[in-house]
């Protein structure tokens, strides 16, 4: 176990999450405030009109933020992945292409924007009375879009790259300079909404180029023209691995476009006019979203205590973290909701003095839209713990529930009886709704930690004789369909060859390699959800997969190199690639056959045995086409693919055996 694992096992939890949590909410901050400068500036000098329109060009901003994050976070993590498994050429490929991909995206987008920007602000709720300013500010923010993401994306990958205080340190140094560029601009140069968007693109533009001038200093790998050039499945990876950022990020560009095109609807029907909403809730959602961060940032520093312990079966810490991370943010979210209630005016007088009619509107948004925000420190921290532990479909549901399963459909249904009011109420239905889900799938796992167990009742024991009767040394992987008996003949093999037979004593060894638990491996290696291409660490994290992939790779190439042995599954054919000594072999089965031993040795239902081998060669696929880039049972990957049922094991064991020994 290497240092940082023993402190995460060891070290008081509340020290933990200040260390973790700090450098991610100040990074979170940043982004939230950088957002921010423009429209205190603009509501102080131009006015409501002019924040609204930054309101309506604001989506085409998260729209690049969605694209960047999707390279930055897929390239970080792809760099992250192929260190572990100590490829550093490859890792280079994948920084070269996600800044190759972050380049031509930008420039496309850019093009776009620039080409479609009337028909773009109208799909966001355009009134006529933005429309001036949303163009003059849309069109010179546009202009910048390259730099955005360029920008951000390097950011992640810096991070990645172990220099988190330099990507800090642009970050930060881009929103100060905003600030006084903001300041400069708008006062003594009186360029109103274009002076705000060109000190925003230069500020882009200063920290791309810090980004930029780090490639040639990258500390893990060596960056050439080589890696520059795309390769269609390093491109694919980077975006599967980034995908969860991207969908996190568009669902709130159709949220907004959605909120905004309501307001514009409800709100002319009312006292308040279309533009009034429209400014007022763009800025109670910034505002929110700083409460957010913090939530977000602590929770997102809890990530690696809880998976290690989670992993380490260290359950009672498990629970600790969790109990500490919901009372910080349930504090902190009290807070909040404290100020937004009691000091609504005082809040939304930060971005301009406007007419009585703003101001009352504002005052009902924050009471109303931000009535139930306690509840986010309870719904974002339990998103963040359950992709700590591996639960994609749970955590996928929690992060996206709140703004496209409730919020979407309870604008329109409450807009519709209630108009602009019924609008401003789907935002605490929503947090309610969200809360209730969380508080449930919370209560249920926290629970039943410390009560699983592994259904290990029908793996073999993994001794096998010494008696080596190979004339040299030869490594033999098995990949199998689940039911086709692939595991026993595996075992058969290295009896008859007299070598070591690897898969439960595999995890017997990684256990005491890395302090997880065999209960934890069992549960997560070698298979991948679907769904999991949705949840890779969104805070430029492993997730719990990958790490232990990593970790496999490491101890599959030790015994590799010191003796001959059957090793089971864990895409061991091509962890082993580049091995001369390898046999690669594929065994499958017709389903039929599958079912019978399924019931008959897994002590599965007939009605039920069908489903789940389909399930569980399903999640084998995804894992071996994740991490290896080609596809699961493809003959061309094998020397040798074989029907276990053709002759039947015994005979396939004594078969392969042969071929083996004239090898």
């Amino acid at each position: 176990m290497n240092a940082e694992e023993n402190i995460l096992g060891k070290e008081k939890v509340g020290k933990l999450i200040r260390k973790f949590s700090i450098p991610c909410i100040l990074s979170l901050l940043v982004n939230s405030l950088y957002n921010m400068v423009d429209q205190i500036f603009i509501g102080q000098k131009v006015g409501y009109l002019g924040n609204g329109a930054t309101n309506i060009v604001f989506p085409i901003v998260i729209i690049c933020l969605a694209f960047s994050l999707m390279f930055g976070d897929g390239s970080a993590a792809f760099l992250s992945l192929k260190l572990g498994q100590k490829k550093p050429d490859e890792a280079g490929k994948g920084v070269g292409n996600g800044i190759f991909m972050s380049t031509l995206v930008s420039i496309v987008i850019c093009i776009i924007c620039w080409s479609l920007l009337p028909q773009i602000i109208n799909i966001f709720g355009c009134t006529p009375e933005f429309r001036e300013y949303a163009l003059s500010y849309g069109y010179i923010i546009v202009m910048g879009i390259p730099f955005m993401i360029i920008g951000t994306t390097l950011n992640s990958i810096i991070r990645a790259d172990g220099s988190p205080k330099y990507a800090m340190f642009t970050m930060i140094f881009g929103a100060v300079f905003n600030i006084i560029l903001d300041y400069i601009l708008m006062y003594h140069f009186n360029m109103d909404v274009k002076g705000a968007a060109i000190a925003t693109i230069i500020s882009q533009m200063i920290t791309a180029v810090m980004n930029i001038a780090y490639i040639n200093k990258f500390k893990s790998v060596k960056m050439n023209k080589a890696n520059l050039t795309p390769d269609i499945h390093v491109c694919l990876d980077i975006i599967s691995l980034g995908i969860s950022s991207f969908i996190t990020e568009m669902s709130f560009v159709v949220l907004v476009a959605v909120e905004n095109n309501l307001l514009s609807k409800y709100g002319a029907e009312s006292e308040f006019g279309a533009e009034i909403p429209i400014t007022v809730l763009g800025i109670v959602m910034k505002i929110s979203q700083i409460l957010n961060s913090i939530i977000i940032g602590i929770a997102a520093g809890s990530q690696p205590i809880i998976g290690f312990n989670y992993g380490a079966q260290n359950y009672d810490r498990v629970k600790k973290t969790l109990k500490y991370v919901l009372g910080i943010s349930v504090i902190i979210s009290t807070i909040a909701f404290s100020l937004f209630q009691l000091i609504p005016d005082k809040l939304i007088s930060i971005f301009g003095s406007e007419g009585e009619q703003y101001v009352k509107f504002a005052c009902m948004a924050f009471r109303i839209y931000l009535m139930l925000c306690i509840f986010n420190g309870v719904q974002i921290p339990a998103g963040i713990f359950f992709q700590a532990i591996g639960k994609s479909i749970k955590s996928i549901a929690l992060s996206l529930s709140r703004q496209i399963a409730f919020l979407i459909p309870a604008m329109f249904v409450l807009g519709k009886l209630f108009g602009i009011k019924g609008v401003l109420y789907a935002g605490p239905v929503a947090d309610a709704l969200a809360f209730v889900i969380a508080g449930i799938l919370l209560i249920y796992e926290v629970k039943s930690l410390g009560k699983k167990k592994v259904e290990d009742a029908n793996l073999l024991i993994d001794d096998t004789s010494t008696d080596n009767k190979l004339s040299k040394k030869v490594i033999i992987t098995i990949s199998r369909e689940y039911g086709s008996g692939g595991r026993y003949v595996g075992r058969l093999i290295a009896d008859k060859l007299g070598i070591k037979f690897y898969d439960k004593d595999f995890v017997t060894q990684l256990s005491e390699k890395t302090g997880l638990s065999e209960e934890y491996i069992e549960q997560n290696e070698q298979k991948r959800n679907s769904l999991d291409a949705l949840n890779n660490g969104i805070y430029y994290n492993l997730s719990n997969s990958d790490d232990l992939f990593v970790k496999e790779s490491e101890l599959i190439k030790e015994i590799a190199a010191k003796e001959s042995c059957v090793i089971i599954g864990r895409c061991a054919d091509y962890i082993l690639r580049d091995n001369e000594d390898t046999i690669n072999i594929f065994i499958y089965s017709n389903m039929e056959d599958k079912v019978k031993r399924a019931v008959e040795k897994y002590n599965i239902k007939e009605k039920d045995a069908e489903k789940e081998i389909k399930n569980i060669d399903k999640q084998r696929s995804n894992h071996y086409k994740h991490y290896t880039g080609k596809k699961w049972g493809e003959s061309s990957n094998y020397d040798l693919c074989i029907n276990s049922d053709f002759m039947g094991v015994e005979k396939t064991a004594e078969i392969i055996c042969e071929m083996v020994q004239k090898y």
